[in-house]
C-alpha cells in the first residue's frame, strides 16, 4: 500500500493536533452563532412576545453571508503563507530536494488548508437547525448553498496558495490575497453594476431600452459570489432582465472557481519548479 504525501501528513497533523485548532472552531462558531442569535433579538424586539416562523429564511439568508464574509476572510489566511513560510524559515530548499515533485508540495499543502476549512464548514451545519425548527426553505437550497460554499473555497485556497508561492514574504503575499478575495466578493459586483450603468446611459442617449443584460454584465454577476448565493436562496440579485448563458448562473459559477482553481495550482506547480527559475526562488 503506497504511504501518505508525507507533507501532507505534516501539514494535516500540525493543524489538527494545534491547540489553536479547536480555539479557531470555537471563535468560528461563536461569531456565527452571534450573528444568528443576535438577528433573532432584533427581530423579536420588532415584534415582542413571540417570534415570526416567516423569518426564518431570513436567519438562514444572514447566516450563509456571514459564513461567506468568514470564509473570505479565513481562507486566505491559512493558504497565504504555506509556501512562503517554508522559504522564510529556510525549509523550502529541502522540500524541493525531496523526492516529492513541487505540484505534489503545493496541492499537499492546499488539501491540509481546506480539510481544515472544510471541518469548519461541517462544524457549523448545527446552526441551520435554527431554519430546519420553523421550516421555510428546502433541503436543496441548505445543499446548494454548502456546494457553493466548497467551491468558494477551492478557489480562495488556490489564490493563497499561487500568492504564496510567487510573493518570497508572507505578509506580502497574505495582503495580496485578500485583495483579490475582496475584488471576486465585492468588485465584481460593483464593476457590474458600473458597467451596467453604462449601458444604461447609452441606451437612454439612444432612446431604446436594454431588451438584455450585456454578456460581460450577466458574466461578472454569475461569477460574483454574493449575487449567486442570493439567487441560490431565491432572491433577486441581477442587473436588468438577464439573458441566457451556455450553463446556469450557478454552473458557470462553479465551472469558473474550478477552471481557475485547477490553473492556479498547476502554475504554482511550475513557479516553484526551481529548474524554471535559475535560482530567482532562493534568492
Amino acid at each position: 500500500m503506497r504511504e501518505l504525501n508525507p507533507v501532507l501528513l505534516k501539514e494535516l497533523r500540525q493543524r489538527f493536533r494545534s491547540y489553536r485548532s479547536p480555539l479557531v472552531v470555537v471563535l468560528y462558531l461563536m461569531v456565527l452563532g452571534g450573528f444568528s442569535l443576535g438577528f433573532i433579538y432584533l427581530r423579536w424586539r420588532s415584534a415582542p412576545a413571540f417570534f415570526q416562523p416567516g423569518s426564518s429564511k431570513e436567519i438562514f439568508t444572514v447566516l450563509s453571508m456571514a459564513q461567506l464574509g468568514l470564509l473570505a476572510f479565513v481562507v486566505p489566511g491559512l493558504t497565504a503563507g504555506v509556501i512562503s513560510g517554508e522559504r522564510e524559515r529556510q525549509t523550502l530548499n529541502v522540500l524541493l530536494t525531496t523526492e516529492l515533485s513541487p505540484l505534489s508540495i503545493v496541492v499537499s499543502k492546499m488539501v491540509a488548508a481546506c480539510s481544515f476549512t472544510a471541518l469548519l464548514l461541517f462544524a457549523s451545519l448545527p446552526l441551520y437547525s435554527l431554519v430546519f425548527m420553523y421550516g421555510g426553505l428546502a433541503p436543496v437550497q441548505i445543499l446548494g448553498v454548502l456546494a457553493f460554499f466548497l467551491v468558494s473555497m477551492l478557489l480562495y485556497a488556490a489564490i493563497g496558495v499561487s500568492c504564496s508561492t510567487y510573493f518570497k514574504r508572507t505578509g506580502v503575499s497574505t495582503v495580496t490575497s485578500y485583495g483579490i478575495v475582496f475584488f471576486l466578493v465585492v468588485g465584481t459586483g460593483f464593476l457590474g453594476g458600473f458597467i451596467y450603468e453604462l449601458y444604461q446611459h447609452q441606451a437612454r442617449m439612444a432612446m431604446t431600452n436594454l431588451q438584455e443584460t450585456p454578456f460581460i454584465v450577466q458574466l461578472l454577476q454569475d461569477t460574483n459570489p454574493v449575487m449567486v448565493m442570493l439567487r441560490i436562496l431565491g432572491e433577486q440579485a441581477t442587473f436588468g432582465p438577464g439573458r441566457d448563458m451556455w450553463l446556469p448562473y450557478w454552473g458557470t459559477y462553479a465551472v469558473t472557481c474550478i477552471v481557475l482553481s485547477v490553473l492556479l495550482i498547476l502554475w504554482s506547480g511550475w513557479k516553484l519548479n526551481p529548474m524554471n527559475h535559475n535560482r530567482k526562488l532562493f534568492r
